[in-house]
């Protein structure tokens, strides 16, 4: 299998660089193809601009949905930014590993997503009609892909419980899990987490390295998320609504997933 690792922390000693560490060489051992995109290392840059197209604006302004679609149409897009994209049509499973910081992403991490997602890349493809709205959200570019997060915090994991003070995890990482990844046609993955980061000790480390190593071993076999597919039939289109008669009286993430 080729796995990418796009790992956004600024400490490689950190325990979230260690976990990387541990993830290659795991991987590796069991015989798969590995890259890593250490966003730090690289010294990303992570603002979406002008500079992203090798020809400048579309127009007389910066549009950035426009500028991306036509430099990714022109084959004119920024070298780090298309390099990017190669690496993920070539993985089969992609991992984003990132310390959760503010209740969601580092910036580096968000911007690598907003440059790397070009319009005609991961968004803005397939047909608009009364039928269909675009293929995303279960399909996609890339469709036919695994992907998961590692995810690190310093909180408990009551704190991300269903009535912790942070609200659940699995409502935090909607927005990453559900829009970056699964709108793109990602199968998605549940996350790793880890909680209570500044309490790791060897011991704990050692526990932490062997749940790790289950998941990566899993990676092919384990049931991704069921996020209901936006074509399938269970929205309304073009209002991108749920059908009333499906989980009646529920709102919110949890309703956008399949019972």
């Amino acid at each position: 299998m080729n796995i990418l690792i796009v790992h956004a922390h600024p400490e490689p000693q950190s325990l979230n660089g260690a976990l990387k560490d541990f993830a290659v060489r795991h991987l590796e051992a069991a015989g798969h193809a590995v890259q890593v995109s250490d966003l730090y290392a690289m010294q990303w840059k992570p603002s979406l601009d002008v500079h992203d197209s090798l020809d400048g604006a579309a127009g007389e302004r910066f549009d950035a949905s426009a500028g991306s679609r036509l430099a990714y149409d022109s084959g004119r897009q920024s070298a780090d930014i298309a390099l990017e994209q190669e690496k993920l049509r070539w993985a089969d499973t992609v991992i984003l590993q990132f310390p959760l910081w503010w209740f969601s992403m580092p910036a580096i991490l968000k911007g690598w997503v907003d440059r790397v997602y070009a319009n005609g890349f991961a968004y803005g493809v397939g047909e608009h009609s009364d039928q269909r709205w675009g293929n995303r959200y279960g399909e996609g570019n890339l469709a036919g892909k695994r992907a998961m997060l590692m995810v690190t915090t310093g909180g408990w994991e009551s704190h991300y419980s269903a009535r912790g003070i942070n609200g659940p995890i699995d409502d935090l990482l909607f927005p990453i899990q559900h829009g970056i990844l699964f709108y793109p046609g990602f199968e998605v993955l549940p996350p790793f987490v880890v909680y209570r980061t500044g309490k790791v000790d060897e011991i704990k480390f050692a526990e932490l390295c062997a749940q790790l190593a289950q998941r990566l071993d899993t990676l092919a076999s384990t049931a991704p998320i069921a996020f209901r597919a936006q074509n399938a039939g269970d929205y309304a289109i073009p209002a991108l609504t749920l059908r009333e008669e499906l989980a009646p009286g529920l709102t919110g993430f949890a309703a956008h997933r399949a019972t």
